[in-house]
């Protein structure tokens, strides 16, 4: 059986990736947690996951001994090993956008992951509208990210973005968890889509895991100083 392991489910917006994919997607796996108690060289997370890969990050996918590591590199394996699964559009441009904009979640919106962190347990509210109105950056983010899911809404016809589920519904799952979090100023199609993706079985059940880890890290919550 596939292996999958993952950080905190409260804070690892990466492990979110895969993991809702393949919950979502029906594709069988172990998961296998590791809490994060350090980023530090020495620390047990990363002692823990460089048994596994050299790039000492979560997550990372691990087939009868082979692993695979960045949540690109893994949407694409499972992608080729579950076929049947249709994890990217059948149509060949809706593919490559999908592909397009999962590449640009993988490497943008630095200003949005700095500012609004994955957070699922927290309720912040202030901060979304506060760091929309006072930083740019932020707001560039924000604005592209809506105007992306609105283009291709509109295109695909929803309810998800290349109508049914795909690896970008899954790519832009924490996305959905920080705009949630933080009190993200969005027009009605983002909220009304974010309510449809955290409605989603996978998504459902990584909110439930993650609420039930009530494991409050210090070093992860910028905001808050106790739980």
């Amino acid at each position: 059986m596939l292996k999958l392991y993952i950080g905190s489910k409260n804070y690892s917006s990466w492990s979110m990736r895969p993991w809702v994919l393949m919950r979502q997607a029906g594709i069988p796996f172990e998961e296998v947690k590791l809490r994060f108690d350090s980023f530090a060289p020495d620390s047990q997370l990363k002692r823990s996951i460089a048994e596994v890969s050299p790039a000492g990050k979560v997550p990372v996918l691990v087939d009868d001994g082979f692993a695979i590591w960045d949540t690109m590199a893994i949407a694409e394996y499972l992608a080729e090993q579950f076929p049947d699964k249709s994890l990217w559009p059948g149509d060949k441009r809706a593919r490559a956008r999908a592909r397009s904009v999962c590449a640009e979640m993988h490497s943008g919106f630095a200003a949005l992951r700095g500012h609004c962190p994955m957070n699922v347990e927290a309720s912040l509210p202030q901060v979304g509208p506060l760091g929309y109105r006072d930083k740019p950056a932020v707001r560039a983010d924000v604005d592209r990210i809506v105007a992306m899911w609105a283009e291709l809404l509109r295109q695909h016809g929803g309810p998800m973005l290349f109508g049914e589920f795909s690896i970008a519904d899954a790519f832009y799952a924490p996305i959905c968890m920080r705009f949630r979090t933080y009190g993200m100023p969005v027009p009605p199609h983002a909220a009304d889509y974010i309510g449809r993706v955290c409605a989603l079985p996978g998504v459902k059940a990584w909110i439930d895991d993650a609420l039930a880890e009530r494991d409050f890290r210090e070093f992860e919550e910028p905001y808050r100083l106790a739980r």
